[in-house]
């Protein structure tokens, strides 16, 4: 399965964001899965943020489901992520189930 890896990125240092993504892709890979991992796109701080959800969003078309972080609340961009997967029927995997919001 195809699954998108959403998390807090904005005002993390980038080795954090690297070893928590790079984590997160390890462990999907682990179980079976191809892991999309958005923190390896280039570094984009002058490019809007709307804009670059753009390409976040093509990246959950392609995939099955989207993983959230256990972070993911802390991010408007993974909040953002979770609704359009929602809103695109793709299943939602939680890192920590208490994270788990209903919609």
């Amino acid at each position: 399965m195809k699954v998108y890896i959403a998390g807090k990125v904005s005002g993390l240092p980038r080795d954090e964001i690297n070893r928590k993504f790079d984590e997160s892709a390890k462990m999907l890979v682990e179980q079976g899965h191809e892991p999309f991992n958005p923190t390896v796109l280039p570094d984009c701080e002058d490019v809007p943020h709307d804009d670059y959800m753009h390409v976040c969003y093509a990246m959950i078309d392609i995939c099955d489901a989207v993983y959230m972080q256990k972070d993911w609340q802390d991010s408007k961009g993974a909040r953002l992520e979770r609704k359009y997967a929602f809103d695109w029927e793709k299943r939602i995997i939680y890192e920590d189930p208490a994270t788990k919001e209903d919609f």
